[in-house]
């Protein structure tokens, strides 16, 4: 798997895991339990992962939605 996106913004997670499951675009999403333990202050950033085969089609749709994953 590889990394699509980082962030610590539960908009910007809701909304792309939204379009991924639009395109049919398995994903998974990391650091989750990590980002409880911090407070729920939001300090520490949630990552979406896709599988390699994905991962261009998954940058696309981010692009097109205007999200950027930093690549």
């Amino acid at each position: 798997m590889k990394e699509l996106l980082r962030t610590n913004d539960p908009t910007v997670i809701a909304f792309a895991t939204a379009l991924l499951n639009g395109e049919g675009i398995d994903w998974f999403e990391l650091d989750v339990n990590m980002s409880i333990l911090d407070g729920s202050l939001g300090i520490l950033p949630r990552r979406i992962m896709v599988r390699d085969a994905d991962l261009f089609m998954a940058r696309a749709v981010m692009r097109d939605n205007d999200i950027d994953t930093g690549s």
